[in-house]
C-alpha cells in the first residue's frame, strides 16, 4: 500500500509593523497560531507585543486585545505615550487593555484555573472583533500557581483557548536577568517552547560598557527564517530590527541608473575616476589623521547639493558648525545648502550607542531628509569599546541597505598607526566597498605632502597614479604626477627639481643662441671671404682678357705694319 505525502501549506502570516522583524520571520507573526516572546528584564518585549498590536488596529483593520498580569494599563499607556501611537484614539473602537495583576497579599487557597478570565476575554473579543491578543508577563500568572503540572495544565488550557478562536496570538514572559542570559533557557517555561508555533528570544547586555539588543528567532512552524541573532533597537517609534538582505533576495538592477556618474567636488579626481563615482555606489576614503578625508568628503557633499540632491552628512568627529567652518577655509561652502535645507550636518559621539544603534538611526535620518547621498566621517569610529564583534557586520548592513535604498553612500575611515597595512582597513569596509581612495603623507626634505591613490574602482576604468592633494583658499584640486629617477616627488623636491630642470633648459638654450650667433658670425666672414675670393678671380678673368687682347692687337698690327712697310719698299704684293 503506497502512501502519498502531502506537502503542508505554509503558514499564511500577520505583519507586525516592525521594521526587520517581519523581514527576518519572512512576513511576521504566523497568523492564527501563537508566539512566544521571551527575554530578560527590559529587553523590550512589552514594547514589541503592544507595538504588534498598535500596527494591526491601525493599518491592518485588525482590532486586539492586551492582557496585562504584571503592569497596570494605565502605566504601560504611559510609557507608550513617547512613541506617538495615540493609545487613546485607538482604545475607543479597536483596542482594549485587561489588567488582571495579582494582589501581592492573595492568598490561594484550592485550585485555580483561567476559564473564568477566558470567558471574559471571549465576550470582549466577540465584542470588538478582535483578531489578535496579548498576554503579557505570563510568568506573573504561573507564579502563582506554584506547581509544574498546574503550570503545564493552564497555558495548555490558554493555548488551545487561543487556537480554537484562531487569535494570532503573543505572549511574553521574563526568562533570565543580569546574570543568567535569556538565551540560557528558564526550567519552569521550557515547555512553552515545544507548545507554541514560533518562539523568540530577546537579549540585553552591557559589553565593554556598551548596552547591545539582539533578538533570535528560535523556532518557525512550516515557515523559513532567520535564524542568527538580530540586533534591535528601542527608537522614538518603537522598536526597529536589524535585517540583512539573504541570498535569493535580488531585484532587477537598472543598469542604465546603475553606471550614472556623479561628481566627487574635484574635478581632476573626476578624471581620475573615468567621470567621478557609480551613483549607488559605496565610497570609502582611509587616511591617517589630517590627510583630508574630510575634506574630501566636504567636496562630494558640496557637489551633490550643486546638482540639487538632498543630502545628509554625519560626522563623529566635530560639531555641525566646526564642519561648516573648517570646509570654508578650502572654499567649500556648505552654510548656503544648510539654510535651503538640501543638506543636513549631524553630529554625534559613537561612545554614545552602540554601533547597532547608531545604524539604525543613520538610516532613519536618511529617510526622513529623502538623502541620494549620505557621508559618514568616519565610520570608523563606530569600532569602539564593546563594537568589535558586531562593527564590520554593522558596516555590510549599512552599504547593503544603502544600495537597497538607492543612496550614493561616502564612508571615511580613520587608520591610527603608520604600520596599518593600505590594503587593510579596521572594519574591512574596503572589501564591500565599490571605489576606495587612499591618502597617506609622502615625508620628504622635512616637509609633509599628501598624496592620494585610487585602490579599487569596480566597473570603471582608474588612474593608477599617486597624485599630490593640494589644499588652498581658493579650494581642493590635485597636481599632474611627477616621477624622477623612478620616485614620486611632491612638495619642494618636486620644486627643486622642477627649479632644476627649468635652469638647465634656460642654460642650454642660451648656450644654444650663443652657438647660433657664433655661427652666424662664421658664416658672415666666409661670405665676406667668398665676395673677396670672387671679386679677386673676377679681377684675374679680366686681366687675362686684357692680356689676351693685347697679344691680339699686338698680332693683327705687326702683320699690318710688315704689309704696310713692303708696300713702303716697293716690294710686290705677297
Amino acid at each position: 500500500m503506497k502512501t502519498k505525502m502531502i506537502a503542508a501549506a505554509p503558514p499564511s502570516t500577520a505583519r507586525t509593523g516592525i521594521e526587520g522583524f517581519d523581514e527576518i520571520t519572512h512576513g511576521g507573526l504566523p497568523r492564527g497560531r501563537t508566539t512566544l516572546l521571551e527575554g530578560g528584564p527590559g529587553s523590550g518585549k512589552t514594547i514589541m507585543a503592544l507595538q504588534s498590536l498598535v500596527h494591526a488596529a491601525r493599518f491592518d483593520n485588525e482590532p486586539g486585545i492586551f492582557v496585562a498580569f504584571e503592569e497596570s494599563s494605565e502605566r504601560i499607556m504611559a510609557n507608550a505615550e513617547k512613541f506617538g501611537w495615540d493609545l487613546p484614539e485607538l482604545q475607543k473602537k479597536k483596542l482594549f487593555f485587561f489588567d488582571v495583576q495579582p494582589n501581592p497579599n492573595l492568598v490561594i487557597a484550592g485550585s485555580f484555573d483561567l476559564s473564568g478570565m477566558l470567558a471574559v476575554l471571549e465576550a470582549k473579543a466577540r465584542e470588538i472583533k478582535a483578531q489578535r491578543i496579548v498576554f503579557d508577563a505570563v510568568d506573573v500568572l504561573l507564579a502563582l500557581l506554584q506547581d509544574p503540572a498546574a503550570e503545564r495544565r493552564e497555558m495548555y488550557r490558554l493555548h488551545e483557548w487561543l487556537l480554537a478562536h484562531r487569535f494570532t496570538a503573543l505572549i511574553t514572559a521574563k526568562v533570565g536577568g543580569p546574570e543568567s542570559p535569556a538565551t540560557n533557557g528558564h526550567p519552569q517555561l521550557s515547555f512553552m517552547q515545544f507548545m507554541v508555533d514560533c518562539a523568540v528570544i530577546l537579549n540585553h547586555e552591557v559589553v565593554q560598557g556598551v548596552s547591545q539588543r539582539n533578538m533570535r528567532v528560535v523556532k518557525y512552524r512550516g515557515s523559513a527564517f532567520a535564524e542568527n541573532e538580530s540586533p534591535f533597537l528601542i527608537g522614538a517609534d518603537g522598536i526597529e530590527v536589524a535585517g540583512a538582505r539573504e541570498l535569493g533576495h535580488t531585484k532587477t538592477a537598472d543598469l542604465s541608473a546603475m553606471s550614472d556618474r556623479v561628481s566627487t567636488g574635484v574635478a581632476r579626481l573626476d578624471a581620475m575616476l573615468g567621470g567621478g563615482y557609480l551613483r549607488r555606489a559605496g565610497i570609502l576614503i582611509t587616511g591617517f589623521p589630517g590627510t583630508a578625508k574630510s575634506t574630501l568628503s566636504g567636496a562630494f557633499a558640496e557637489a551633490a547639493c550643486l546638482r540639487g540632491e538632498r543630502t545628509l552628512l554625519i560626522s563623529f568627529d566635530s560639531d555641525a558648525e566646526e564642519v561648516v567652518r573648517n570646509l570654508a577655509s578650502v572654499n567649500i561652502q556648505l552654510a548656503r545648502f544648510v539654510t535651503k535645507g538640501l543638506l543636513r550636518l549631524v553630529s554625534a559621539r559613537a561612545v554614545a550607542s552602540s554601533a547597532e544603534i547608531h545604524l539604525m538611526k543613520i538610516k532613519r535620518l536618511a529617510k526622513e531628509h529623502s538623502a541620494r547621498c549620505v557621508i559618514i566621517d568616519p565610520v570608523s569610529a563606530l569600532l569602539k569599546a564593546g563594537n568589535e564583534h558586531t562593527a564590520h557586520s554593522v558596516a555590510e548592513r549599512l552599504v547593503d541597505w544603502m544600495k537597497a535604498a538607492g543612496v550614493t553612500l561616502l564612508c571615511t575611515s580613520l587608520l591610527h598607526e603608520v604600520g596599518v597595512q593600505e590594503e587593510g582597513t579596521p572594519m574591512q569596509i574596503s572589501t564591500i566597498a565599490d571605489t576606495w581612495i587612499h591618502l597617506n603623507y609622502l615625508v620628504n626634505a622635512g616637509e609633509r605632502n599628501r598624496g592620494l591613490s585610487i585602490i579599487k574602482s569596480r566597473g570603471t576604468a582608474h588612474s593608477n597614479q599617486v597624485r599630490e592633494l593640494i589644499l588652498s583658499n581658493e579650494g581642493v584640486t590635485l597636481a599632474d604626477a611627477y616621477t624622477a629617477g623612478g620616485e614620486v616627488l611632491m612638495g619642494t623636491l618636486r620644486w627643486e627639481k622642477e627649479d632644476a630642470v627649468r635652469t638647465a633648459a634656460e642654460e642650454s638654450k642660451v648656450a644654444a643662441k650663443l652657438k647660433q650667433a657664433t655661427l652666424e658670425s662664421e658664416e658672415a666672414l666666409l661670405e665676406v671671404r667668398l665676395k673677396a675670393v670672387q671679386l679677386e678671380l673676377q679681377v684675374k678673368r679680366a686681366e687675362k682678357q686684357a692680356l689676351s687682347r693685347v697679344a691680339s692687337d699686338l698680332t693683327v698690327e705687326q702683320a699690318s705694319g710688315k704689309t704696310h712697310l713692303h708696300e713702303l719698299r716697293g716690294g710686290d704684293k705677297a
